[in-house]
């Protein structure tokens, strides 16, 4: 079986994420802390709690990320979102060192028609400065929304100013997601140059084909070699990016195990 050249893994439950990882053959897993879309303090669903977690993570030698609440958006501009958004974040982030995890990812976030774009850079710059960030907080790029704030190069490069600018910044990293970027309308052939040109890293792929066409705004993951992106393009974001890379594809084990398939004859 011929070796690829960055860790590769996947999405995977937590209660499981050590079986599945062995039947798919990969040590590196991208999990959830409660649930991904509640308000809830993340909570942990295995037998032992997060410490057995980390020992056996350990033990095995896979490499944990967790990924964020999809709920969370600290950019926003109103109070009943921002406010439990920052707690929330501030929780997983906890939660996350718990277990050893080697990052936290969490979406850019928006704001509305009627905010001024700033706003939402600004209340990013406070969520970092205000957060311990006890692990690597990792800001994923998003596929839609006019007003999002990790959507194009224009809006990344004012959001990562700010941020550059506030205490904490060195644990803020970058998470590419290829199916995001490509509906997002941004050219996957120099999308690693061009966002390490503003953010100096890229921390992690999560690597998707799209069923949403170029610049559709449409967060429609696929299955390797399945969708819309070119295999040329897709495979070039990995050897690029020269991370780990995490499948957030469709499916259960015998289609992790075709991704990667995919993947070992295209690379």
């Amino acid at each position: 079986m011929a070796e690829l050249p960055v860790p590769v893994g996947a999405h995977v439950d937590a209660a499981t994420s050590l079986d599945e990882a062995r039947a798919v053959g990969i040590h590196v897993v991208q999990i959830f802390i409660g649930d991904p879309q509640g308000w809830k303090k993340p909570t942990l669903d295995v037998e032992g709690g997060p410490a057995a977690l980390r020992e056996a993570l350990g033990e095995a030698g896979v490499t944990a990320y967790v990924h964020a609440p999809y709920v969370i958006n600290v950019a926003s501009t109103n109070n009943r979102i921002r406010i439990p958004s920052r707690k929330l974040l501030q929780q997983t982030l906890h939660a996350a060192a718990e277990i050893g995890a080697a990052g936290v990812i969490v979406h850019g976030g928006h704001v509305t028609a009627e905010d001024e774009p700033g706003q939402g850079v600004e209340n990013w710059h406070k969520a970092v400065a205000g957060c311990e960030i006890p692990v690597p907080l990792l800001i994923e790029n998003t596929a839609g929304g006019a007003h999002a704030m990790a959507r194009r190069l224009d809006a990344l490069a004012a959001l990562w100013t700010a941020i550059s600018a506030a205490e904490g910044a060195e644990q803020i990293g970058f998470c590419l997601d290829t199916c995001h970027a490509f509906a997002a309308g941004l050219d996957l052939t120099s999308v690693v140059d061009d966002v390490r040109a503003i953010t100096g890293r890229i921390d992690l792929v999560h690597l998707n084909d799209s069923r949403g066409a170029a610049g559709s705004g449409a967060d429609r993951h696929a299955n390797l070699g399945e969708g819309l992106i070119d295999a040329t393009e897709l495979v070039g974001v990995v050897r690029a990016a020269g991370v780990p890379a995490i499948l957030e594809t469709p499916g259960g084990i015998d289609e992790r195990r075709a991704d990667l398939a995919w993947l070992r004859e295209h690379l």
